[in-house]
């Protein structure tokens, strides 16, 4: 279920160069709206769990199962508070729906991402699909009949956060040509990310060395990651064409950069700390900006290395040792360390020289912690 806790660990979102009043003021108006939101978020989920509860049992088991992948760092309503309130926004009521709107929008990307990805826990805890066939376990149904329910789950629960999200944003006590406008980029949105999706999971078609990790990192998780958040509320605090443009560049710079640090946290992060697997992207193959670095810089020996191990589904310690020390020995670690660094130093430099203080410097904190996040 949704906490009521609005803490992110291991993201000092309120960090900024200059410790100014204006600064500390922004960072505990952000944190009081995200109470707020936390709490609408909160709300919503249990009405909708009594709403399916009147329909159906398997249908509120549903939205149990969705309502326990909701939330966590709500890093990106975090982000739409923080332009909201930075750009001149004072209605928290008005924002925290909206706000609400996109974690559950993110948490409809993930329930489908991971049904792609044949990955059955989330943060260290099964998600949908994975508490879908832990009921199942004992059913008596054959493989293929667990595996159709067990599918049906993850596709359902992803399609009901989607129709949720829009439901939260029409529910905001806030200007409806504003929230009009949200709409239509929330659409626009889903579909940008589902191109990103299509092209990654497509890319498995493909040698590791003929993908653009960064154009799929750009559309499937930049897009709504980091721009959209932004962008909305800018929005809704009425900010004109050219500051939503501001934004919209920090937040593509940001959202790289988050994607970059993600995809090596899942080969060289503690599973501890991240809630991230170090086997699963190596078991996939999923194809990263560092795997295809490691394919362009190692030797043939190095290359048989990574053909050996990539991809399989039984891979084990040991062989994920063997493939990052091939990423080691070939420099490609540094190398997309190195990118991920001049990404981030790219989107703190949009927000530094672009937005207004506080604003500016808040944004600049969230780079910090979102890129140094693990190490």
């Amino acid at each position: 279920m949704v906490g009521k806790s609005t803490a992110a660990p291991g993201v000092v979102v309120h960090r900024a160069p200059a410790r100014t009043a204006d600064a500390a003021d922004l960072a505990e108006a952000v944190e009081g709206a995200m109470a707020v939101t936390a709490t609408v978020l909160q709300d919503f989920v249990e009405a909708r769990i009594r709403v399916a509860a009147g329909r159906s049992e398997v249908a509120a088991r549903l939205w149990t199962d969705l309502a326990g992948v909701i939330g966590g760092k709500l890093m990106r309503p975090r982000l739409a508070v923080a332009a909201y309130l930075g750009l001149g926004g004072t209605d928290r009521a008005a924002i925290a729906p909206v706000a609400a709107a996109i974690e559950v929008l993110h948490t409809a990307m993930l329930v489908h991402d991971d049904l792609l990805d044949h990955d059955e826990v989330r943060r260290g805890r099964p998600n949908v699909a994975g508490a879908a066939r832990a009921r199942l376990a004992t059913s008596g149904l054959d493989d293929r009949g667990v595996d159709d329910q067990v599918l049906a789950a993850g596709l359902l629960a992803g399609d009901l956060a989607i129709a949720s999200a829009f439901s939260l944003v029409v529910s905001a006590p806030a200007d409806r040509s504003a929230l009009l406008r949200v709409v239509g980029l929330l659409a626009e949105g889903i579909e940008t990310t589902v191109v990103g999706e299509l092209l990654d999971v497509t890319a498995s078609l493909s040698s590791p060395r003929d993908v653009d990790a960064l154009a799929v990192a750009e559309l499937k998780t930049a897009a709504y990651s980091g721009s959209l958040p932004l962008v909305v509320g800018a929005i809704l605090a009425g900010a004109d064409d050219e500051r939503i443009a501001q934004l919209d560049g920090v937040g593509s710079a940001l959202g790289v950069a988050f994607q970059l640090t993600d995809d090596e946290l899942g080969v060289f992060g503690d599973p501890a700390v991240t809630g991230k697997s170090v086997l699963s992207d190596l078991r996939e193959g999923k194809r990263t900006e560092l795997l295809r670095r490691a394919y362009a810089m190692t030797d043939a020996t190095g290359c048989a290395v990574l053909d050996t191990h990539v991809g399989r589904p039984d891979l084990d310690e040991p062989g994920a040792a063997a493939v990052r020390e091939v990423m080691v020995s070939s420099g490609a670690l540094d190398a997309v360390r190195e990118l991920t660094r001049r990404t981030g130093l790219h989107a703190r430099s949009l927000a530094a020289g672009s937005l207004p203080e506080p604003l500016g410097g808040y944004l600049v904190g969230v780079v910090d912690d979102l890129v140094g996040r693990g190490h």
